[in-house]
């Protein structure tokens, strides 16, 4: 007795079509083998599956059983087999109908008495199989068929338990459509809980942040404890530009994969926010694993990474950030196999002035000397700063500006000026693959579109003579100062705008000690 299942797996954000064999023989002492690289959740499916047929009503033949996954090649991993495995069982038996089963993908994940549980990556999975003419559609537990259906281009089945898969399949049963119009969805979930309009006084670092996102530019806030870093990043993501729907998808797709996407909300329409704690690994940053997941670098892609006392990360675990910082995406290689995650995000760091935090609170004397605060700001690597655009001081606030009962700007506000500094920079690209901003821009465009005049030219000279800059920092210069530009609607890059640039290095000034 033989039968075949389509299921599907996930590879990296994309998804590939397993076929679950099943094949039943006599045999003195039952067996219930599986084979096709299997890996720990698969394997013990064996032990879900007979429990869960068992308590619907159904029972397994004392026979030796024997499940492929197919391409046998590669290692298969995760629960999501459980349905087809289920499936085929009872179809070699007799007791499900074949006649649907070439034409959908089955995939879930079974609790001991025939229900159903959620599973990873549906939305890659879908994606992936609606190019499969062969395929008509995709049966999946209940909650993730909004996710599945935002794919469109497939009939979408969610089911609840093991026994309204027979019945669906039997023709006995006829569950309710799942349909998703993913532009009112969009519209619908595309909210803020965070605004601006709540932090009161830091104007400078505002208008700063203000310049990081419509550059899309790496910013760091260096101030004492309770100078408002935290508030100012966490409301960062909503003055950014809106998520377009194939960013949203892209980033939906990620989260997916990592089972991170709401139950019920089915796509993540807002831009990500990601704030690791500091005693995070080097794997769990950048992704990583036996079988290579998702770090924070790709859930924050499209979106904001937040590192928090950015000195009291481990040396190793920043410097793995250099290379997604550069190229917006981030290999993994193992023995076996190499994925590729993206990681376009917006690096956005906090930190004291000093190991006390004191150094430059007027309000508060500071207990560190000299040789502990260059140690301290030693943790972070000379290149891994130069990646970062944009240095500004946030100062403790007035007790004048916290008693003040005026609100400050609303986010909606900044974002429409961001969004057209965005659009200008879009129309200047167009013809550039890859270039969507101007923190993207490489050497060769620095030249074209960062020209400066005679005083302009003499400033820079100046300053990073001064400062001693490098390369990169001086390239960083020009980058933000095309954005500082294109926020003013200028053409041309003016002085202004490059000295309000060179303010923004104020950890190559020094000014804390």
């Amino acid at each position: 007795m033989f039968s075949l299942v389509k299921s599907a797996a996930v590879l990296g954000i994309d998804a590939y079509v397993v076929n679950v064999e099943c094949n039943m023989v006599n045999a003195q002492i039952p067996r219930f083998i599986t084979v096709g690289l299997p890996e720990g959740a698969v394997k013990e499916s064996k032990e879900r599956v007979e429990s869960a047929i068992k308590n619907s009503g159904y029972f397994i033949p004392l026979n030796k059983i024997v499940i492929n996954l197919a391409p046998a090649d590669i290692r298969k991993e995760g629960s999501a087999f459980d349905l087809p495995i289920s499936i085929g069982i009872l179809s070699a038996t007799g007791r499900v109908s074949s006649q649907l089963l070439e034409n959908y993908v089955i995939l879930g994940e079974l609790s001991l008495d025939g229900a159903l549980r959620g599973i990873r990556g549906a939305l890659p999975i879908a994606v992936s199989i609606r190019q499969d003419s062969s395929v008509e559609g995709i049966i999946l537990p209940r909650v993730n068929a909004r996710e599945a259906a935002i794919a469109g281009g497939l009939r979408v089945v969610g089911v609840n338990t093991l026994q309204e898969t027979i019945d669906f399949l039997n023709g006995d049963f006829e569950p309710e459509p799942v349909a998703v119009n993913v532009t009112e969805l969009f519209e619908e979930r595309r909210h803020y809980e965070q605004d601006f309009a709540d932090v009161k006084g830091q104007e400078h670092a505002k208008r700063a942040l203000e310049v990081a996102a419509a550059g899309a530019h790496n910013i760091i806030m260096i101030g004492p404890p309770g100078s408002g870093k935290t508030m100012l990043a966490k409301r960062f993501p909503s003055i950014l530009p809106n998520l377009t729907l194939e960013e949203a998808l892209e980033t939906t797709k990620i989260h997916s994969v990592a089972g991170l996407v709401p139950e019920g909300s089915g796509i993540v329409a807002t831009r990500p926010f990601r704030g690791p704690h500091h005693t995070i690994s080097d794997a769990a940053l950048v992704g990583g694993g036996k079988l290579p997941r998702p770090g924070e670098v790709s859930l924050s892609h499209h979106g904001v990474l937040f590192l928090d006392e950015l000195p009291e990360f481990k040396k190793n675990v920043l410097e793995v950030l250099r290379q997604p910082m550069e190229n917006n995406v981030v290999t993994i290689s193992r023995a076996q196999m190499s994925l590729s995650y993206p990681a376009n995000f917006i690096l956005v760091g906090a930190m004291n002035p000093c190991p006390c935090g004191y150094s430059t609170d007027p309000n508060n004397e500071c207990t560190c000397s000299t040789m502990q605060i260059q140690k301290y700001m030693a943790r972070i690597s000379g290149p891994l700063m130069d990646r970062i655009d944009i240095h500004i001081e946030v100062p403790a606030v007035k007790i004048s500006e916290l008693a003040g009962k005026s609100l400050g700007e609303k986010s909606e506000d900044i974002r429409k000026r961001v969004q057209q500094a965005r659009l200008r920079q879009t129309e200047r690209f167009t013809q550039f693959m890859g270039i969507h901003a101007n923190a993207d821009m490489e050497t060769k465009l620095i030249r074209r579109f960062c020209k400066i005049d005679s005083t302009g030219q003499n400033l820079l000279h100046n300053a990073i003579t001064k400062l001693g800059l490098s390369a990169r920092a001086y390239d960083r210069i020009l980058k933000v100062s095309r954005t500082i530009a294109d926020l003013a609607g200028q053409e041309e890059i003016l002085p202004e705008h490059l000295a309000e640039a060179i303010q923004y290095r104020s950890l190559d000034r020094q000014l804390w000690m």
